[in-house]
């Protein structure tokens, strides 16, 4: 039995896996989970995941933990295992796909990885992680800009509008500016769906394949999916469960 755990910056995912196989998967909002169910003792972050009710007493004692993430090198867990975000995410983009050759486009609430994943094993990778617009907290910004919700924002993406600014807050602007020349909503939403493929085709470009596996939150966003299959020329999968796919790759390499 193994926890996977990824304290992501927009939420915290969990997953335990069983006989190999996903047995159970949650997820807490980041602030909402460090609020109730952690607290700091130095420079260590500590997690009462029994108190969380997520886990059974007997699963934690059974179970060993693998942990990723933001807060990965904070957490002080007797026994937990520490990785790095891109080897959790190959991992589990490779256990929900059963893939062994393909681009990993991983899009968070915060920040953006490219990885080339060759016979099963990672090749290279590329990371953006000094701007969030291209993630999903861009996403939620525009969103609340246009006063749509998520899921009305990812159902455009014919007619764009062209956005052009390469900066989350310079794109604010500019979208207020599209709004105030009259473009229907529709459009204004395609044009932020498409300034995201904009912003990762100079990664993606420098691991070209044909097989592209989309995971995080942004990737329940199916504009961005015929966006990115429009503009790649590559075939877009996206696994059963893409936000969980960081905590499910960590239980996977345990």
């Amino acid at each position: 039995m193994k926890i996977g755990i990824d304290l992501g910056s927009r939420k915290a995912k969990f997953a335990l896996l069983a006989n190999g196989a996903i047995s159970r998967l949650a997820d807490y909002d980041t602030v909402t989970f460090y609020k109730r169910f952690g607290r700091v003792d130095g420079d260590d972050l500590l997690l009462d995941l029994a108190g969380s009710g997520l886990f059974s007493e007997e699963e934690l004692s059974a179970a060993s933990v693998i942990v990723t993430g933001y807060g990965r090198n904070t957490i002080s867990m007797r026994g937990a295992l520490v990785i790095s975000e891109i080897r959790a995410h190959v991992s589990g983009a490779i256990m929900q796909t059963g893939l062994k050759n393909f681009t990993l486009l991983d899009m968070g609430g915060q920040d953006t990885k490219v990885a080339l994943v060759k016979g099963g094993r990672l090749a290279d990778f590329v990371m953006n992680d000094k701007c969030a617009a291209s993630s999903g907290r861009y996403l939620e910004n525009m969103a609340s800009i246009l006063e749509v919700s998520l899921d009305e924002l990812s159902s455009h993406w014919e007619e764009p509008v062209t956005l052009d600014a390469t900066c989350g807050i310079f794109g604010e602007s500019e979208l207020i500016g599209q709004i105030l020349r009259g473009y229907p909503v529709g459009r204004l939403c395609a044009g932020v769906n498409q300034t995201l493929v904009k912003r990762v085709m100079p990664m993606l470009k420098r691991f070209p394949g044909e097989k592209l596996v989309l995971t995080g939150g942004v990737a329940l966003n199916k504009a961005l999916v015929r966006l990115l299959e429009m503009e790649t020329g590559m075939a877009v999968t996206v696994p059963e469960h893409p936000q969980h796919n960081g905590a499910i790759g960590c239980a996977f390499l345990g």
